[in-house]
């Protein structure tokens, strides 16, 4: 078959582990830059050109859209879909999971136990704290990868002047109760193709309430419970990706969805779990050209 793999940086190691494993599976596999891709309509059909080429013996695409390039690397996987090619992300999926509120009404859709949330009221913020009982508050902006984009308020009275000042700069925002048992702790599964292949638990950094290992949170291997693994499964359904990360909060009243990825980076779980994730992927994109083929 014939792979392409969306990415600006064929250096990264998700990039590398993915081409790697559709190599050793003798596929052909390229790299693309979404950025230097062209779309065009032309005779009622999508046409793409990559660098002047024309693309149109693609088998499939696993797309890795970072979050500063979500708008055209979308459109260029929407373009990809037109075609008819297979692609382990739906153009549709990425949205709904970059945009935060977005991301928990589809969730909540499907009925998806998450931690409360509102989206941020500018007709009065302060009736919208009060309704917090003078617990910690999470804000979040909209957008925002890798716990950037999170604050940790002590009381509704603390977060009112952040959310003035983010309100006066035109910023977009959700206020989150705080999950206070899990002290600084999550689970990461990974789920290809209606399966979690892997999973591992983060834990913060000193001093700070976000697991993200780019923040120097720290992983170990975990198994997941029933619940958590079916949660997991039900989550990546309900977003329609066939491929993606979702973030789970171990609470008392049992697992919370807290984030869905749909561009997890592998090195970290990859390293943590010992299981091939990429090879996964690949199992996955082989099963669904089968069924494409007549």
């Amino acid at each position: 078959m014939n792979i392409a793999i969306l990415s600006r940086g064929e250096t990264l190691y998700s990039t590398k582990s993915l081409q790697h494993a559709a190599s050793a599976r003798n596929h052909n596999v390229e790299i693309l830059d979404p950025t230097f891709c062209n779309l065009e309509i032309e005779n009622g059909k999508a046409v793409l050109y990559y660098e002047g080429d024309l693309i149109d013996d693609l088998d499939a695409i696993i797309p890795r859209i970072g979050a500063s390039n979500t708008f055209y690397g979308t459109n260029v996987v929407r373009h990809f879909e037109a075609m008819g090619v297979f692609t382990v992300v739906s153009s549709l999926g990425i949205t709904n999971s970059r945009d935060k509120w977005t991301c928990f009404q589809v969730l909540a859709k499907h009925q998806i136990p998450m931690p409360r949330t509102l989206f941020a009221s500018f007709y009065d913020f302060e009736e919208q704290l009060n309704t917090f009982k003078g617990k910690p508050i999470i804000i979040k902006l909209l957008e925002g990868t890798h716990g950037e984009g999170v604050i940790l308020t002590e009381s509704p009275q603390n977060a009112l002047a952040t959310i003035e000042t983010l309100n006066a700069a035109g910023v977009k925002f959700l206020l989150q109760e705080y999950i206070e048992e899990v002290k600084g702790a999550d689970v990461r599964a990974i789920v290809v193709d209606g399966v979690v292949v892997a999973a591992m638990k983060r834990k913060s950094k000193a001093g700070d309430f976000r697991s993200n290992l780019h923040r120097g949170g720290s992983s170990e291997i975990i198994e997941l419970s029933t619940a958590e693994e079916k949660l997991a499964i039900k989550a990546a359904k309900a977003m329609g990706l066939g491929f993606c990360g979702v973030d789970i909060l171990q609470s008392k009243i049992g697992p919370l969805v807290l984030e869905i990825n749909s561009t997890p980076g592998l090195e970290g779980i990859e390293n943590t779990s010992g299981k091939n994730i990429s090879k996964s992927v690949i199992g996955y994109i082989e099963r669904n050209i089968r069924k494409l083929l007549p």
